[in-house]
C-alpha cells in the first residue's frame, strides 16, 4: 500500500511534531538508510506477525555521518527540538529501520521524518492538522480529512499518561496518509482496529509507569503545595520527556517500526483491485448475489439448532446442490469443480467430448432441452459421471438458470431442478417420460467393448457404458432449433478450435443472448409494450423463431436481482409519459 504511517506528538513548547514515520519504498533506499553496511554493528532479526515475514536490518552510522544526514534532511532545526528528546524519536546518528518484504521486494523504511521534501511537507501538514483543528469531540478518537493536493489522512488521536505533564497526560496521534481516498475510506475498519491495538499497548505501558511514579512521589499534592510558583519552573526541565521514558521501553521504536510495516503490508494485501472491462456480466452479478446470500446464511446459522434434513429432500440453490455435494464446490459456471489433482476416468471433459460420446443427433436433442429449460434427467450408478455431465452441460446456460440435484433416491419435480441425477432403480412417473418438457439419459452397461472412438488414451473406461437419450418430444434432424444451438454445434465441430477457445465462444454467445434477454425484459415487463411491438422487437433482435422466443423467456428467469430492481426503479414517471403522449 502506497502510504505513510506516522506517530505525532503535541509538544508544549514547539507545538505539533512528527516523532516517527514508516513509508513504503519501491525504489532504492533514501540517503539516510541506503549507504550499505558501514563500520558498526549490523543486526539481523526475523520478524513474523500475522503470517507476514520480513527481514529487519538496523544499520548504525558514525556520529559524523549521522550529523551530515541530519543537516541535509528537510526536518526541523536542532534549536526547535526539545533538549530531553520530547520532540525526537531517534538519536542524531541513528539511520533508522529497514524491513525487506521477501515476497514483493518492497522495503519499509522508518525514521523521524521523510527524506523527500515534498513528503516531509505533506506529513508535516497532516501532523499539524491532526493535533490542532481536525480532532474528534473529546480530543481522542479517529477522524478522516484531506484533499487531492496534500493527500487524505486517517488520524487517531490519544493521550499518554505523564506524571510531570500539564493535566498528567500528553497528546499524541497516529496518522495514515495516502493519495487514494476511496482505498483509505474502505480501509477504515481495518486501520481502526489495528491502530487501536497499538494505542492500547502504548497506553498500558505508560499507565504502569505513571502509577509507579505517583506511588513513589505524588505530583498532585506537590503541585497544590506550590500552586503560586510558575508552572514551567516547577517541572525541572522534564516537561519534554521522551515516549521511551514514558513507557519505560527502550525498544519502543523498533517495535513501532515492526507494527507500522506490518500495518502497511497487511492493509495493502487485504484489498485488491480488479480491472473490469465494461459493466459486470449477468453471471458475475448472480455470483455476487449467491455469495452474499451464503454469507448471510452462514452468519445467521446457529450450530446448536442443527437438524439433519431427510435425504429425500436435498437442499438446492440456483447453480448448486448443498446436501450431497462438497461444501467447497465452486459456484463458478465452469467445468473445473470436478477436475481435481487425481484425474478420474469415467467423466466428461468438455462439450466436444460429450458430443463425441453421445453422437451428434443425441447430443443435439440433449442440448436443445438444456437451452429450452426443460428438465434433464440422468440415470446412472456412477455419481462422478453424472456430476461431470451436469458440469459440462451447465456451461451452455447462464448461472441464474441452473438448478442442480446431482443425485437423488427419488424423482424431484421440475420446479425444484432442471438437472436431476437418479440412481437406476428410481421409478420416473409415466407422464414425465411422455412429456415434451423432459429428456432422459440412461447410462447402461455396454454390449460391445467399443461403442465410440475415444479422444483420450486414458478414457477407455467410458467404453463400458451405453448412453440412451429419449424424450417425449424428440428433436427432428431437420428442425432449425435456436440460433445459439447452431452456433455452439458449429464451434464444436470446428477441429481448428481448441477446447479453451470453444469455452470462450460459449461465454461470448451467452453474453450476446443475455443482452437480448435484457432488452426483451425491459420492453415487455417494465414498459408493458403491446404484443405487436414485441414481435417487431424480436424481429430486430433476430429471435422471431419459436425456439428462440422460448429460449429468451427461459433465460429471462436467470436475470440478476440487481438488474431487475434497477430497471423497476427507473420506470417512466407519469410526467414523462404525459409529455410523450
Amino acid at each position: 500500500m502506497n502510504a505513510i504511517v506516522a506517530l505525532c506528538h503535541f509538544c508544549e513548547l514547539h507545538g505539533p511534531r512528527t516523532l516517527f514515520c514508516t513509508e513504503v519504498l519501491h525504489s532504492p533506499l533514501p540517503q539516510g538508510a541506503s549507504s550499505g553496511d558501514i563500520s558498526g554493528q549490523n543486526e539481523q532479526a526475523e520478524e513474523e506477525e500475522g503470517g507476514i515475514q520480513m527481514s529487519s536490518r538496523i544499520r548504525s552510522h558514525s556520529p559524523a555521518e549521522g550529523a551530515s544526514a541530519d543537516s541535509s534532511s528537510p526536518g526541523p532545526k536542532k534549536s526547535d527540538m526539545c533538549e530531553a528528546s520530547g520532540c525526537r524519536s531517534l538519536a542524531g546518528g541513528h539511520p533508522g529501520y529497514v524491513s525487506h518484504d521477501k515476497e514483493t521486494s518492497i522495503k519499509y523504511v522508518s525514521h523521524q521524518h521523510p527524506n523527500h521534501p515534498q513528503l516531509f511537507s505533506i506529513v508535516r501538514q497532516a501532523c499539524v492538522r491532526s493535533l490542532s483543528c481536525e480532532v474528534c469531540p473529546g480530543r481522542e478518537g479517529p477522524i478522516f480529512f484531506g484533499d487531492e493536493q496534500h493527500g487524505f489522512v486517517f488520524s487517531h488521536t490519544f493521550f499518554i499518561k505523564d506524571s510531570l505533564a500539564r493535566g498528567f497526560q500528553r497528546w499524541y496521534s497516529i496518522i495514515t496518509i495516502m493519495m487514494d481516498r476511496i482505498y483509505l475510506i474502505n480501509s477504515w475498519p481495518f486501520l481502526l482496529g489495528k491502530i487501536r491495538g497499538i494505542i492500547d499497548e502504548l497506553q498500558g505501558k505508560a499507565l504502569k509507569v505513571f502509577e509507579a511514579e505517583q506511588y513513589g512521589c505524588p505530583q498532585r499534592a506537590q503541585r497544590m503545595n506550590t500552586a503560586f510558583t510558575p508552572f514551567l519552573h516547577q517541572r525541572n526541565g522534564n516537561a519534554a520527556r521522551s515516549l521511551t521514558s514514558l513507557t519505560n521501553d527502550e525498544n519502543l521504536w523498533a517495535c513501532l517500526h515492526t507494527s507500522f510495516a506490518w500495518l502497511l503490508k497487511a492493509c495493502g494485501s487485504r484489498l485488491t483491485e480488479k480491472l473490469l472491462e465494461g459493466a459486470p456480466t449477468e453471471d458475475t452479478l448472480v455470483q455476487m448475489e449467491k455469495l452474499a446470500d451464503l454469507k448471510e446464511e452462514s452468519e445467521g446459522w446457529d450450530g446448536s439448532e442443527e437438524e439433519e434434513k431427510p435425504s429425500s429432500q436435498p437442499d438446492v440453490v440456483e447453480g448448486q446442490e448443498l446436501s450431497k455435494c462438497s461444501a467447497e464446490t465452486s459456484l463458478m459456471p465452469d467445468c473445473n469443480s470436478w477436475n481435481v489433482a487425481h484425474r478420474r476416468l469415467s467423466v466428461f471433459r468438455s462439450l466436444r467430448h460429450m458430443r463425441q460420446v453421445l453422437g451428434a443427433s443425441a447430443f443435439r436433442m440433449l442440448a436443445w432441452h438444456v437451452l429450452m429449460g426443460n428438465q434433464v434427467i440422468w440415470k446412472a450408478r456412477d455419481t462422478d459421471l453424472v456430476q461431470s455431465a451436469f458440469d459440462v452441460l451447465r456451461t451452455m446456460l447462464p448461472v441464474g438458470c441452473v438448478r442442480i440435484i446431482p443425485y437423488s433416491d427419488q424423482y424431484e419435480e421440475a420446479y425444484r431442478c432442471n438437472f436431476l441425477g437418479l440412481s437406476p432403480h428410481v421409478q420416473i412417473p409415466s407422464h414425465i417420460l411422455a412429456s415434451e418438457f423432459a429428456v432422459l439419459v440412461e447410462v447402461r452397461a455396454a454390449t460391445r467393448s467399443s461403442l465410440y472412438p475415444t479422444l483420450f488414451e486414458d478414457e477407455q473406461s467410458l467404453n463400458k457404458y451405453e448412453f440412451v437419450v429419449t424424450s417425449g418430444s424428440p428433436v427432428a434432424a431437420d428442425r432449425v432449433g435456436p440460433t445459439i444451438l447452431n452456433k455452439i454445434e458449429a464451434a464444436l465441430t470446428n477441429q481448428n478450435l481448441s477446447v479453451d477457445v470453444v469455452d470462450q465462444c460459449l461465454v461470448c454467445l451467452k453474453e450476446e443472448w443475455m443482452n437480448k434477454v435484457k432488452v426483451l425484459f425491459k420492453f415487455t415487463k417494465v414498459d408493458s409494450r403491446p404484443k405487436e411491438d414485441t414481435q417487431k422487437l424480436l424481429s430486430i433482435l433476430g429471435a422471431a423463431e419459436e425456439d428462440n422466443v422460448k429460449l429468451l423467456k427461459f433465460w429471462m428467469t436467470g436475470l440478476s436481482k440487481t438488474y431487475k430492481s434497477h430497471l423497476m426503479s427507473t420506470v417512466r414517471s407519469p410526467t414523462s409519459s404525459e409529455s410523450r403522449n
